[in-house]
């Protein structure tokens, strides 16, 4: 028989972790960090194997590189069996140089999509997602004549939109059980259809035109479609795009040279303060070198204001002020807005009314709309559904069949024909 246990995520978004055993034998897909808690050793799950080595947990598989989905994998055994993307993996060591939640493996089999990667009792089958995440998926698990599909995290409207109809096109068929993630289930603005990515490009293009001076885009750097967003728009508005060195770094790693890099025309990279004090602590002073050609300097910041667009982040504030950019500077926000409610941002809100710099909003879901999330539950047509990555995992019986609740912890049984 397959057995289940959902860790975490039967009742929030965040700090996803499933242990499905068969014959003994253990996997975990996922080991994330909740939104909510510590990051630290307390909040990892408690699965044998974790802790303290147990030969029958085979391998710890990562969907996809957002925090919610790796952030407490640091937390294993240094020699635990990891599966994931291969451009996750690098992505993953790209980040570890600049912040504390990127990591390094000893121990990595790569998922491909469409190739079954047999472990044990176990045949882990991927599917590649449109997320916001780059190197994305679902993951079809099959154990003893039993078919569990982990939808991992997607959405239909971004720039791998086509993979999402091809999937509904082509679903993995007999699926006995679908975990199915649904953030958007119960949010107040998820009625209205989501903007595309290519909707999006216009919204930063008019924000763009309309702006006198420096335009900061606060958005995530492991957010690729945006990225490629942000710099159509530029292109489009004839100014140049200056990614951080981070972001620039994570580009490279994808090993993707369709998406933008530090080396196109148009695209310039700066050194905050933050980041140049992580490169001299870890040494990375090839990494610096490697950008040197395209860097643009504080000086030369005041100087381009006018006829730029520059990944910003709060840790920025002093690195922009000393420069002297922020004349007439506009900052679009590309994230979740709930964010911006934060206590910790009191003082970043209080930094752009002194400097009279003005927030406007261009963003869109990383996650599937609730119509979409029934596109894909009625293509799967699986025989029960079990809901996961959601507040309001209750609300899911009002939009889909053969919902099955679970609790965070409890064991359950694949259910027989």
């Amino acid at each position: 028989m397959m057995k289940v246990c959902i860790h975490r995520g039967t009742q929030e978004v965040g700090g996803t972790c499933i242990e499905i055993e068969s014959q003994g034998k253990r996997i975990a897909l996922d080991v994330g960090l909740p939104l909510e808690a510590a990051d630290s050793i307390e909040s990892l799950p408690s699965v044998d194997g974790f802790r303290e080595r147990n030969e029958s947990l085979l391998a710890v598989v990562i969907s996809h590189p957002h925090l919610d989905h790796y952030g407490l994998a640091r937390y294993l055994l240094p020699d635990t069996q990891m599966i994931m993307g291969a451009a996750t993996e690098r992505i993953l060591k790209a980040s570890t140089l600049f912040t504390p939640t990127g990591m390094e493996f000893r121990n990595v089999l790569h998922l491909e999509a469409g190739k079954p990667l047999p472990i044990g009792p176990f045949t882990i089958t991927p599917y590649l997602n449109d997320h916001s995440a780059y190197d994305a998926y679902s993951l079809l698990i099959s154990a003893e004549g039993k078919r569990l599909f982990y939808s991992g995290d997607f959405r239909g409207h971004g720039r791998k939109a086509t993979l999402f109809e091809q999937f509904l096109k082509h679903p993995p068929s007999d699926v006995d059980v679908l975990l199915m993630e649904g953030t958007t289930i119960g949010r107040s603005d998820s009625e209205a259809e989501p903007k595309t990515e290519q909707e999006l490009e216009q919204c930063f293009r008019e924000h763009i035109d309309d702006s006198k001076g420096m335009v900061l885009v606060w958005t995530s750097g492991q957010n690729i479609d945006r990225l490629v967003t942000v710099y159509k728009a530029c292109k489009k508005s004839g100014r140049q795009l200056i990614l951080d060195m981070y972001t620039a770094e994570i580009l490279r790693a994808t090993g993707n040279s369709n998406l933008p890099q530090a080396d196109w025309k148009g695209v310039k990279v700066f050194l905050p303060d933050s980041q140049r004090r992580q490169i001299i602590k870890n040494q990375q002073f090839k990494l610096a070198e490697r950008y040197k050609p395209y860097r643009i300097y504080p000086k030369q910041l005041a100087v381009e204001a006018a006829r730029s667009v520059m990944l910003f982040r709060p840790s920025m504030m002093r690195d922009l002020e000393k420069a002297k950019c922020l004349q007439e500077a506009k900052l679009i926000y590309s994230l979740w807005p709930g964010y911006l409610k934060r206590e910790e941002l009191r003082s970043f809100h209080g930094w752009l009314d002194k400097r009279s710099i003005p927030l406007v909003h261009c963003h869109t879901s990383g996650h599937a709309s609730p119509q979409d999330l029934q596109r894909y539950a009625n293509a799967i047509s699986p025989k029960m559904l079990v809901p996961i990555h959601s507040f309001a995992t209750k609300r899911f019986k009002d939009f889909f069949e053969n919902v099955n609740m679970k609790e965070d912890g409890q064991w359950w049984e694949v259910p027989h024909d």
